[in-house]
């Protein structure tokens, strides 16, 4: 049997064979080839989950945001509906993914803080679980009732409220959501106890700004976004807003303030841009710079004048605050009304 050609190592006395002269020619290109450095973050499509279902008040603000970050990132970012549990799937579905960065989250009032606030046991997360990138909008607040109802003025509807109580009805989004817990605040205020209106529970603002305009519901207080365009239709009035002043769009509709119910002022809808925990530093700084970029981006400024939100973007430690202070207020109210899970007590 004829033997393997061997070849002399010009550095070495030993022969070696074919094999290993291969293996050692292969580590030693690869020892003399650079480091390829990974790309920056991003290098491919973000996802931004939007735990409420297309059409809302979430929806309209997550495509906003995805749009404006595209521009600002350019990378591809795809908006994601995870419906279901007044936000709470996709809340756990966004804490739980990978701390890259590929995966955000649309955090809302009901989802982020009034949730938590009320339901802890259940809700799965705490307020303060995630990491926070940024508060984007604040949505104005208010109470409206059907353009052609006999209540022409907010105290004419609170007069209403004290004489008929549970023969009243109102039309919400569903529990423990700003439709609920800002009314839930002013029969607190104004001390209706056990006579309060009625709730009927919707899927969606949609569908309760509907009820409202075919009669089956007497009135609804939310995000007046949610309103606005049967409000210019006139087949829904405005009564009174949470705004610490009166809006340009509707200035003859009085505050809270003005009408003597300043607690209300506190009731809010909000957007803000949430990661999982422990986010990549690099994914973390390349997000806020882009908040930073959007909130001075015109085109997201007016895709959220149209919705009928106000930008208010701020920075991680001051959504942080924000989103506390919200947190607080829900706690306090759900305390004061006694229905805070019983088994968190």
């Amino acid at each position: 049997m004829r033997s393997i050609a061997c070849f002399k190592h010009p550095f070495s006395s030993r022969r070696l064979g074919a094999g290993a002269w291969t293996a050692l020619t292969i580590v030693a290109m690869l020892a003399a080839t650079p480091a390829v450095a990974q790309d920056p973050y991003p290098n491919r499509p973000i996802t931004v989950i939007s735990p409420y279902s297309a059409g809302g008040d979430a929806d309209l603000a997550a495509r906003n945001f995805a749009a404006a970050a595209q521009r600002a990132l350019s990378q591809a970012v795809v908006v994601v509906n995870k419906v279901g549990a007044s936000g709470v799937i996709g809340s756990v579905q966004a804490l739980a993914s990978p701390p890259d960065g590929y995966t955000l989250l649309l955090a809302r009032t009901g989802s982020q803080a009034i949730l938590p606030a009320i339901m802890p046991t259940t809700t799965k997360y705490k307020w303060d679980d995630f990491e926070f990138i940024g508060t984007l909008e604040v949505n104005p607040y208010g109470c409206v009732v059907n353009g052609k109802s006999p209540y022409r003025t907010f105290g004419d509807l609170v007069d209403a409220m004290k004489v008929k109580g549970k023969a009243m009805n109102f039309g919400t989004a569903g529990v423990l959501t700003t439709n609920d817990m800002g009314p839930r605040q002013l029969f607190r205020l104004l001390k209706l106890t056990d006579q309060t209106p009625t709730q009927i529970p919707y899927k969606g603002t949609g569908e309760a700004s509907m009820s409202l305009v075919a009669g089956q519901t007497e009135f609804a207080c939310g995000s007046l976004g949610s309103f606005l365009a049967l409000i210019k239709s006139g087949q829904l009035r405005a009564l009174m807003v949470t705004n610490p002043e009166r809006m340009a769009s509707m200035p003859d509709v009085p505050t809270a303030r003005e009408l003597g119910y300043a607690e209300m002022e506190g009731i809010v809808g909000w957007s803000a841009v949430y990661a999982p925990p422990n986010l990549a530093a690099d994914a973390r700084a390349r997000l806020v710079a882009a908040m930073k970029v959007i909130a001075d981006d015109p085109l997201w400024q007016a895709a959220t004048a149209q919705t009928g939100s106000l930008p208010y973007v701020k920075s991680p430690s001051e959504t942080r605050q924000f989103v506390q202070k919200h947190f607080q207020l829900y706690r306090s109210l759900g305390e004061s009304l006694n229905i805070i899970d019983s088994k968190a007590q």
